[in-house]
């Protein structure tokens, strides 16, 4: 059986809507995009270090796919997202360009949970708001890689804000950088 875990980047009030680019989310008005650029270098090699140092699939939302493909896709020289088994789920795109990804349609939750039941390596979540909330809604993560960042945004899409009662989490790492973004590793009991 696989695991699932999201891997995401929160202020201190919640918010992961637009974390690097000022034009990857602006829905809602949101006019913080890219509030943890500042911050980028350094927990971007803690999460190397600490979260994807293991083998991975990702599990991706249609927009993050998107984000992720238009950018991975055009960089030249070694990638290792490039390489990854890609799941995206999308009701809405025909053909998945960027190579080693494939298409979860239908009943996301549902095929979702089938996908978990099957052995292979951990699925990891990166982004993907609206996907991590049908995920929480339907209980399908077993850990949660969380990087919080000093930043209080008052706005925003924010990570737990459908999400029902959980009090069977376990603190499995933390550490911070020196800049002040502090890393939480919690899996589900």
């Amino acid at each position: 059986m696989r695991k699932l875990a999201i891997l995401t980047f929160l202020s201190l009030d919640g918010v992961m809507q637009a974390v690097k680019l000022p034009e990857e989310d602006t829905s809602g008005g949101f006019e913080y995009g890219g509030w943890a650029d500042k911050y980028w270098e350094e927990v971007m090699a803690q999460v190397q270090e600490e979260a994807m140092s293991e083998p991975y699939d990702l599990l991706l939302g249609r927009k993050t796919y998107e984000l992720f493909a238009e950018y991975n896709s055009s960089t030249s020289g070694p990638n290792p997202l490039n390489d990854l088994t890609k799941y995206v789920a999308t009701n809405t795109l025909g053909q998945l360009e960027w190579e080693n990804s494939i298409p979860i349609s239908g009943d996301i939750a549902k095929a979702i949970a089938k996908l978990k039941s099957q052995d292979g390596l951990l699925l990891q979540v990166h982004g993907s708001w609206q996907l991590i909330n049908t995920l929480l809604k339907n209980d399908l993560v077993d850990e949660f890689r969380l990087w919080t960042f000093p930043v209080i945004l008052g706005k925003g899409k924010r990570l737990f804000h459908t999400c029902s009662f959980l009090d069977n989490l376990s603190l499995l790492k933390t550490k911070s950088t020196a800049n002040g973004v502090i890393m939480s590793i919690y899996k589900r009991r």
